[in-house]
């Protein structure tokens, strides 16, 4: 379909703006090769070989996708139910589609918003690093959630999956604060929220090993929710506005759906996400 990523991103080596660079990995399609170049993209930035330019052009609105999964919509995704092994599959592709995104999501954040006059100058490499370490941390869980579905014999893109992630990115492109109120602070919390019964009902249905790999991913994402609450907070405090109100007016404008219960809130309170910023939108 798109950009293919062969030999592990070989010119990679050739490029040091680290904003090409997440674009790299947004115009990259081959699922597996974009997890890879990902990667290959925060070793670079981690070992200081990429370096973060004065000026650079905005990504694409939508990043390269492969041809399958088919994309439809949410409500005709097919439901799962985890008391048998096609259900238990079923939901590890709807994660691995879900981390597929974030990927993207976590590059996009660069790419847009690394030079956004919203961030002070002194802290634009901080943020490089949180959303840079994002991007390879969803990118690992990729990898590991398909590596167990080649275990079970199905692979990404045997199961239709929906665009909601992306269409909740692009209404927020032209606003860091609505970003990072939307994608961290309402996707990725949500995620706190419902992983664990999710790992519950694997561990009970006998699939051990599935229910470790969402364990993995599940302990991580609290850092990832919290880097959103801190960068909000900052944003917010350049702009001189109220945290907690400022998210609600974002989230109602930025996010139709609204906010469901229950909420984990112990989670939460770890990434630094109290329930006053989010019971009001219930």
């Amino acid at each position: 379909m798109s950009t293919k990523c062969s030999a592990p991103c070989a010119t990679l080596a050739d490029q040091s703006d680290i904003l090409a660079l997440a674009r790299s990995v947004l115009a990259t399609a081959v699922p597996e090769a974009k997890a890879d170049r990902a990667r290959a993209v925060a070793a670079l930035w981690r070992n200081g070989d990429a370096l973060l330019p004065t000026s650079g052009e905005a990504p694409a609105d939508r990043p390269a996708r492969p041809d399958r999964p088919v994309l439809v919509a949410p409500a005709d995704v097919p439901r799962r139910r985890l008391n048998s092994s096609a259900g238990r599959v079923a939901l590890l592709h709807a994660v691995a589609h879900i981390e597929f995104n974030a990927i993207d999501l976590a590059f996009d954040m660069v790419a847009r918003y690394a030079l956004d006059p919203a961030l002070s100058d002194e802290v634009r490499r901080d943020f490089v690093d949180d959303w840079v370490g994002v991007g390879d941390d969803e990118a690992r869980h990729f990898r590991l959630i398909t590596g167990r579905l080649a275990e079970l014999g199905a692979a990404y893109g045997d199961f239709p999956a929906h665009s909601g992630l992306w269409d909740a990115a692009l209404a927020t492109g032209d606003s860091l604060p609505a970003r990072l109120a939307v994608a961290p602070l309402v996707l990725e919390a949500r995620g706190l929220d419902v992983t664990p019964g999710m790992i519950n009902r694997l561990a009970s249905a006998g699939d051990a090993d599935s229910a470790d790999c969402l364990r993995t991913i599940y302990t991580e994402e609290i850092a990832h929710v919290a880097a959103g609450a801190r960068w909000f907070r900052h944003v917010a405090a350049r702009a001189g506005r109220d945290p907690v109100t400022w998210f609600q007016t974002l989230v109602r404008k930025h996010f139709s759906s609204g906010l469901k219960p229950p909420f984990n809130t112990e989670a939460r309170l770890r990434a630094d996400l109290p329930p006053e910023f989010y019971q009001a939108l219930t």
